[in-house]
């Protein structure tokens, strides 16, 4: 019974934090920056430690092939639960997969049940919904993206910026 006590204890104390991954954005934004991929890993551990995690989810196309399917399955080995849309290759060759709403509906979820809110993404879309969090829910709020192909907008109304650079790059 002592055990269970100390780790309520320890459960109430921690910060509660919810995790938004905008997988297809960070992959292009640090390809294009750096020339190199995200460390989903050394992201997990940073925004998780010392917190209690709510939910965690990272957004991304399905094209079935092997090679993303295995990166689907580190992601969930990390403790990400992994949401997939279809990839769909338009007639004049553009393509879509885009998760915005997607991942809009569940920050307005998720952002009631959190203290903190967690968004790896440079997209300008997301600028109202972390206004409207923050003053809903008076959330703390922490954006990751690659600093100089993230929107402005989105770095003014967060609590948090976190820049993208080799730290968090494998």
């Amino acid at each position: 019974m002592f055990l269970s006590e100390d780790v309520s204890d320890i459960l109430t104390t921690m910060k509660k934090v919810s995790i938004f991954v905008d997988v297809q954005n960070i992959y292009y934004t640090t390809k294009q920056q750096f020339n190199s991929n995200f460390d989903y890993n050394k992201f997990w551990e940073l925004v998780t430690f010392e917190r209690q995690v709510i939910g965690a989810f990272a957004y991304t196309t399905d094209r079935g092939n092997e090679k993303q399917i295995q990166f689907q399955n580190i992601l969930r080995a990390i403790g990400f639960e992994v949401k997939l849309k279809p990839f769909i290759s338009r007639s004049d060759g553009s393509a879509k997969g885009d998760w915005d709403v997607g991942i809009a509906v569940d920050i307005m979820e998720y952002s009631g049940k959190s203290d903190i809110i967690v968004l790896a993404s440079g997209d300008g879309d997301f600028d109202v919904l972390i206004k409207r969090i923050r003053n809903l829910h008076n959330n703390e709020t922490e954006i990751y993206g690659v600093s100089n192909l993230t929107a402005n907008s989105l770095k003014r109304v967060t609590s948090h910026f976190f820049p993208i650079e080799d730290d968090l790059l494998l």
